[in-house]
């Protein structure tokens, strides 16, 4: 049986609602505006816009038009069901292995197309090639020195100036990625043995190294929307011997939470009365959508917090260009550097020194900020409107990742072979725990927009979420 017209036209707006191509609060075009543009009568269009009222997608707005209704997003639960455990030795799961294997760590389809790249990508470019042509026989017999190039420590140092945050220049090491600069903390201020507490969840690399490094984790329960606490963590201090922790303040994957500054204050009180080190990872800390929020390292007097960052997440995963600020431990960490590593490459460095220097750094996290946002807005619409199968996940204003959380009868881990086999690598909840933790949770990333294909794999998802057995 045919449909009438404004039934047709009816599913057709509904489908442009559920594919994220209007979000809500979105204005939609008036009745005349559709009434032209799909060739039907405005009693039509009337009559097409109160089914799609009546089926909650759309809200009326007296003298403004119609709107796409806001779906009411429910934030994650905080830890209820966490169980604190004490200190041990981990070991993380393969399947972590296979998600990096596949570049899988942030894209449900990395085989996928992506869009065009940036124009301050293609400058990026021009100033990485016009520092390898300089001075190339300079660079192809000599070293720099361990701490790396100081015009790129420069911007580094001016850059943190704008987060109201004083790095001292003579205290930036660069290094070959943030996880590199974690490592290089984590070896600066403990032993095999030691103890280091961690936000949970936490980030999987993080968890890696600390089972390479073979020390005990302990994880304490952070807020999916504010983080790490003071109160969360003194417990923690006040029953083991923590030597570090590790945290990752502004935009934490796999939550997105963001600490207030209030907090970060106390979190840098509790290493002066409790003798220990703070380890930050700032990887997203440039990543805020409506404010660059400040480090951690910003509260610190006594040189006890070491700022490890890189470009990968806010210009390019292929630089491989990190940094860290390591306060008290800066000498231990380039000596570490020394042997690991001697020297960071020259060319790379130089390249990026000038790309700063000329304030395309600056523009590119506009544009990347305001990309990001897009995303998230996209994928969230998606999710409201198109999954039926039960789930809560957080809303964060800044980073690149969602936490979803599901059903507790839910494994997400038992999934990943079957949609692996179908091109889709997911990220389970279980690996953001060193205790085996978050099983019905999954990180979903937006550092892509959710079209085509990556659409298509959400849409597996929720068929799949939506048989457990």
């Amino acid at each position: 049986m045919s449909k009438f017209l404004y039934q047709q036209l009816a599913s057709s707006l509904s489908e442009r609602i559920h594919s994220a191509e209007w979000l809500p609060g979105d204005r939609l075009p008036s009745i005349r505006q559709l009434s032209q543009q799909h060739r039907v009568a405005k009693i039509s269009v009337q009559k097409a816009l109160h089914a799609l009222e009546a089926a909650g997608l759309v809200e009326a707005r007296p003298r403004s038009g119609y709107f796409v209704a806001q779906r009411q997003h429910v934030t994650v639960a905080t830890h209820a069901h966490f169980v604190q455990k004490p200190p041990q030795l981990i070991q993380v799961p393969e399947i972590f292995h296979e998600i990096m294997a596949r570049s899988a760590a942030f894209d449900l389809c990395p085989w996928a197309s992506l869009p065009e790249p940036q124009p301050s990508l293609e400058r990026l470019n021009r100033h990485l090639g016009r520092a390898m042509r300089q001075q190339p026989k300079q660079k192809a017999f000599y070293y720099t020195g361990p701490e790396g190039n100081p015009a790129l420590r420069q911007q580094i140092h001016s850059h943190y100036r704008s987060r109201q945050c004083a790095l001292d220049v003579n205290e930036i090491c660069i290094t070959s990625g943030c996880q590199n600069s974690l490592f290089l903390a984590l070896m600066s201020c403990c032993e095999p043995g030691d103890v280091v507490a961690v936000e949970s969840p936490a980030f999987y690399g993080v968890l890696q190294l600390l089972q390479q490094l073979k020390l005990k984790v302990v994880e304490v329960p952070a807020s999916p929307t504010l983080g790490l606490s003071a109160d969360a963590l003194q417990p923690v201090l006040q029953q083991w011997d923590v030597k570090a922790c590790v945290v990752t303040p502004n935009y934490a994957t796999p939550t997105g939470a963001c600490m207030p500054a209030a907090e970060k204050r106390r979190l840098v009180e509790l290493t002066q009365s409790h003798d220990f080190t703070l380890i930050e990872d700032d990887i997203y800390g440039d990543l805020g959508f409506h404010f660059q929020p400040e480090p951690l390292k910003r509260f610190d007097t006594h040189g006890r917090v070491i700022l490890c960052s890189s470009f990968s997440k806010s210009l390019s995963r292929d630089l491989r260009i990190g940094w860290i600020s390591g306060g008290r431990h800066h000498d231990r960490i380039v000596h570490l550097k020394l042997i690991n590593q001697l020297a960071s490459g020259q060319a790379l460095q130089e390249g990026l020194a000038s790309f700063m220097a000329e304030g395309h750094f600056k523009r590119h996290l506009v544009h990347q900020r305001q990309q990001l946002k897009h995303n998230r807005d996209r994928l969230l619409a998606v999710l409201n409107q198109q999954w039926q199968v039960p789930f809560r996940c957080t809303q964060p204003e800044g980073g690149m990742s969602l936490w979803i959380e599901l059903a507790p009868e839910q494994d997400t881990k038992a999934h990943y072979q079957s949609l692996l086999r179908n091109n889709i690598v997911i990220t389970p909840g279980a690996l953001f725990s060193a205790n085996g933790q978050y099983a019905h949770y999954l990180r979903l990333s937006f550092a892509h927009s959710p079209q085509g294909p990556r659409y298509d794999a959400l849409m597996q998802l929720n068929r799949a979420f939506s048989n457990p057995g």
